[in-house]
């Protein structure tokens, strides 16, 4: 099966998949052929309702993951699987005797206004690095980008005459994203510290001079939180549901924000329409008439 796991994962590169999509792909499926591995069940007759019944209850006593980390690597063995039958390896497929578990429906985790302004302050006064992680804070914060779009950008798209930057996202598609005036004077700022910076060079660099990597891009969120002293976890996607709750909150329309954030689809959007609890309590002591300010 190894051979055509290899292959499934050449066919999601040439169908344009992100790296970090077939990275997550080829981790679970190293996974689940390390189990069949290790019983001895390595050959494609193996791939049946009752081996990956058992793969998944190894998981569950080994490692109690989360619900949703298990949904993922079902999906991604469904994915293999819809593979194999397409390419007429498979007669069968194993996925219909396994009932498929509901997923967990998770808020998105987002800091509140005056958490991002300690953010903002920390990453502008960084030991080594406080221009670059000023712009690079600044600029996540004002467009929602997500971690591998940011560390993708070169200097050359960044258009600071009309105020937006060029992003290729999911699937290789290119959209244009507004950025706000302040993230745009903190890459100027960075960008002259730089010596001779070219159009076609990384935007953000790593303490090496190289194009700065996701991992090198959550290092640097872990350490700028832990500096603000924030009472929660901090990744680069927090910085974008942020985004995505205060302009919601601030009464932008669901379609332009599908669009800045680059989602295919409007329900991916949807589960920010969620509201923080200070907006959710101010409605409410407005709007009830037996809350306090209408008495």
């Amino acid at each position: 099966m190894k051979e055509l796991a290899e292959a499934f994962l050449l066919h999601l590169q040439n169908k344009n998949f992100s790296p970090l999509t077939i990275k997550g792909y080829r981790e679970d499926l190293r996974e689940f052929l390390d189990f069949c591995h290790r019983r001895k069940q390595e050959t494609l007759s193996c791939f049946t309702s009752p081996v990956i019944r058992s793969f998944l209850a190894d998981l569950q006593n080994k490692e109690h993951p989360a619900r949703n980390t298990v949904l993922r690597k079902i999906a991604s063995l469904r994915s293999f699987t819809a593979y194999l039958l397409a390419q007429g390896k498979l007669e069968r497929n194993p996925f219909k005797l396994l009932p498929a578990p509901k997923r967990e429906k998770l808020l998105p985790k987002f800091l509140s206004i005056p958490e991002v302004g300690r953010l903002l302050d920390t990453a502008a006064h960084s030991e080594h690095f406080a221009a670059r992680d000023k712009a690079l804070f600044e600029l996540m914060y004002s467009s929602g980008l997500r971690r591998s779009e940011v560390t993708g950008l070169c200097i050359k798209d960044v258009d600071f005459f009309n105020g937006v930057v060029k992003v290729l996202g999911k699937g290789n598609k290119e959209r244009l994203v507004p950025v706000t005036d302040q993230a745009l004077a903190a890459i100027k700022v960075y960008l002259a510290c730089r010596k001779n910076p070219q159009a076609g060079d990384a935007l953000f660099l790593n303490k090496n001079g190289k194009r700065l990597t996701g991992d090198g891009l959550a290092y640097i969120f872990k350490n700028t939180a832990i500096r603000s002293h924030l009472a929660r976890r901090v990744t680069p996607h927090s910085l974008r549901h942020s985004f995505a709750t205060h302009l919601l909150n601030n009464g932008c329309d669901l379609r332009s924000l599908q669009e800045m954030l680059g989602h295919k689809s409007l329900a991916a959007t949807q589960v920010y329409t969620h509201v923080s609890l200070e907006k959710l309590k101010n409605v409410y002591n407005h709007a009830h008439p037996k809350s306090k300010e209408n008495l």
